[in-house]
């Protein structure tokens, strides 16, 4: 007989075929160094069935193991996962006996600006520095990082998205008023700009600071500002109430991003209904109500100057529920 609520908690999941499971690995960002996927193949060949899972949140999951190897296949990940740890300066105190909780919701992020000409930053590292703050995430907690609105990494599906932003700087002397700006934010942005006295008008009400704007100048009169971070939570998938994330915060700086994090998960610990296996934060903020969740999340930080809590709604839609 094996002890599958501590197989579990070890991070492995439990598979329908009885002796089997799955090794699961965490990847922080999605960024992996390329020695390690010797240390992934030799799992999967020499334990599992042979394959490798890419799950949707950027980590390995390799099943067909046995449940009576799993002491040896610790054994051998050790290496493996202290030194990805490592990267989001998380130091695992016993490798050898694998993640010390469930908690496998890695912390995804877009490729950022080490290669994507349209991210506003480097999101894969910032992912690590979250990874940081929540390891090792035993709550139901899906992080998601972006390097901009295009949110190519599914952020708005997330407990808490992250979308990287940028203030665009005008210089009206390199302008040639070629409104190149302009056609392309009308078309594939939000249309916040227009022309005016022959100098481009950007209104703070409908920006969306995408950044597309510093792009698309061919004379530089845009140029990268500050950089900024939206927050949005509450998003999920699930049996019950699908939805989209709302807007939480806009215009936070990245250390407001960290604190929101890191109390987030302290919310989640006092109000979550430990009736349940898991509950999405969502769930919980409906519970507690906006405003209670607001407060416990935003007591204590100190909010940079440009940063704004906004109340928005978007209840999604409910399946039909049959009253008991």
């Amino acid at each position: 007989m094996y002890n599958t609520k501590k197989i579990v908690k070890n991070a492995f999941r439990i598979s329908k075929v009885r002796g089997e499971s799955a090794i699961r690995l965490r990847i922080p960002g999605g960024d992996l160094d390329a020695r390690h996927l010797d240390t992934v193949k030799k799992l999967a060949k020499e334990f599992g069935n042979g394959t490798v899972h890419l799950s949707i949140r950027q980590g390995f999951e390799i099943p067909g193991v046995k449940l009576s190897q799993i002491a040896e296949i610790k054994r051998v990940m050790a290496a493996m996962i202290y030194d990805i740890e490592k990267e989001s300066n998380v130091i695992l105190d016993s490798p050898q006996d694998g993640y010390p909780s469930a908690g496998t919701r890695n912390i995804s992020a877009c490729i950022g600006d080490r290669v994507c000409r349209f991210a506003n930053c480097d999101a894969p590292l910032l992912a690590r520095k979250i990874e940081e703050i929540i390891y090792p995430n035993d709550y139901h907690l899906k992080v998601s990082v972006t390097a901009c609105p295009n949110d190519c990494i599914k952020a708005h599906m997330q407990d808490i998205g992250i979308i990287s932003t940028v203030v665009p700087d005008y210089d009206s002397e390199r302008c040639i008023s070629c409104e190149a700006c302009i056609d392309n934010c009308c078309l594939r942005v939000s249309n916040a700009l227009h022309l005016a006295n022959h100098e481009i008008i950007r209104d703070e009400e409908y920006c969306i600071k995408c950044g597309e704007c510093i792009l698309k100048c061919p004379m530089g009169a845009f140029s990268r500002g500050k950089s900024l971070y939206r927050i949005i939570v509450g998003g999920r998938t699930g049996k019950k109430n699908p939805r989209l994330a709302n807007t939480f915060i806009e215009d936070a700086s990245e250390e407001v991003v960290l604190a929101v994090c890191k109390n987030t998960y302290s919310f989640i610990h006092r109000n979550i209904d430990t009736k349940l296996p898991k509950e999405h934060l969502g769930y919980i903020v409906d519970r507690t109500g906006f405003e209670a969740f607001s407060q416990e999340v935003t007591e204590g930080i100190d909010m940079n100057s440009e940063a704004k809590i906004v109340k928005s709604n978007n209840p999604g839609y409910f399946y039909k529920y049959r009253a008991a």
